[in-house]
């Protein structure tokens, strides 16, 4: 299993919200397809057919909890982790 499928899984599972590194994080959106626009320190994330924004800020290293969550919520509604969350 890559290292891109151990973080999408992580996202899914929902085991580490409180713990996941904000990069983590922007590398699963990035490698999903999503557009990056940054505006001082809000990240905001766009993708052509999913209608929702994410709109996300570090608290230090890490991802703010309630944000992983918005991120896992798009990622099942529109079905973007491919088979990985199948299993």
């Amino acid at each position: 299993m890559s290292q891109y499928e151990k973080l999408l899984l992580s996202i899914l599972s929902g085991t580490r919200d409180k713990s996941l590194l904000f990069a983590d994080l922007q590398t699963v959106l990035d490698r999903l397809g999503f557009q990056r626009r940054v505006r001082g320190g809000h990240f905001i994330y766009t993708k052509a057919g999913v209608e929702e924004i994410i709109n996300l800020q570090p608290a230090g290293s890490k991802a703010k909890p309630y944000q992983v969550k918005q991120v896992r919520g798009i990622i099942l509604k529109y079905q973007l982790g491919g088979c990985v969350h199948e299993i």
